[in-house]
């Protein structure tokens, strides 16, 4: 019996719940081949977006537009794709266009009160922010504040757990916070979405350092980025448990640990 089109789609909507995104692009490619209609076109966007094939993305996203120009979830694909790729004024109208078509769409409200919290704009970002919880408030709660006292009491807690000669290196590494990443941070990270970006370490990890170059002189810092981890957290319990894990990540790198030796670990 043939499988109909919307049973197909609510799979490739379950394939990148999951994060199985070669499984949602095989069953987005049958659907677009059956029914090439926007939401199909949407669909094959959003899976080439999870696969990292972003051009093709982009043109599957604009030709659902074009099909449809009220789909709001491919107007709220592209705006994230634009903001990913640091372009913000695009997003920015991408954005606005999305919330023209539905005012109270909740993944539009939090990428709008991301840019607000960019340019500075705290009350239109908590506005946004208000507007996606009361739309969803269990997979958009309000961001929990996460303050200085917090940051340190984890601090002191990962670095306590430590061995002492490991403590004692990591004295001289300085933990700073930033309330977000600045663009040449951005830039120089590359895949690091602006909204996502938990924590950063700059510097040379410890078997690099000593060589005769000014960069060996340079000492290694780990910042965090406050609002992004507030923005993550479901609640306090949570914050502190990402906060945790990235301190571990960012000490990790310290230590000179790439991303998967860091995911075997359970800290991606």
């Amino acid at each position: 019996m043939r499988r109909s089109i919307e049973s197909i789609r609510e799979a490739v909507d379950d394939a990148l719940d999951r994060g199985d995104a070669d499984e949602a692009l095989r069953l987005a490619r049958e659907s677009h081949r059956r029914q090439p209609d926007a939401e199909g076109c949407y669909l094959l966007g959003a899976a080439l977006v999870a696969v990292g094939e972003d051009d093709r993305a982009v043109e599957a996203l604009h030709a659902a537009v074009e099909l449809d120009p009220d789909h709001v979830d491919a107007y709220v694909a592209l705006a994230d794709h634009a903001i990913a790729g640091l372009d913000f004024d695009a997003g920015r109208l991408l954005v606005a266009t999305a919330l023209r078509v539905d005012p109270v769409h909740p993944v539009a409200r939090r990428l709008r009160a991301g840019l607000r919290e960019r340019a500075g704009d705290e009350a239109g970002a908590a506005r946004d922010y208000m507007t996606a919880a009361l739309a969803d408030p269990d997979a958009y709660p309000m961001p929990v504040a996460l303050d200085d006292e917090t940051i340190e009491r984890v601090t002191e807690s990962v670095l306590e757990a430590m061995h002492p000669s490991l403590r004692a290196y990591l004295a001289n590494v300085p933990i700073l916070v930033d309330e977000f990443p600045d663009d040449d941070v951005l830039v120089d990270l590359l895949d690091a979405h602006p909204f996502e970006l938990l924590g950063c370490f700059t510097g040379r990890a410890i078997h690099e350092r000593g060589g005769g170059d000014a960069w060996s002189a340079l000492p290694p810092t780990i910042t965090l980025y406050r609002l992004n981890l507030s923005r993550l957290a479901h609640d306090e319990e949570e914050l502190e448990r990402e906060l945790r894990i990235t301190l571990l990540h960012e000490i990790g790198h310290y230590l000179g640990l790439d991303e998967e030796d860091l995911a075997e670990r359970g800290l991606d």
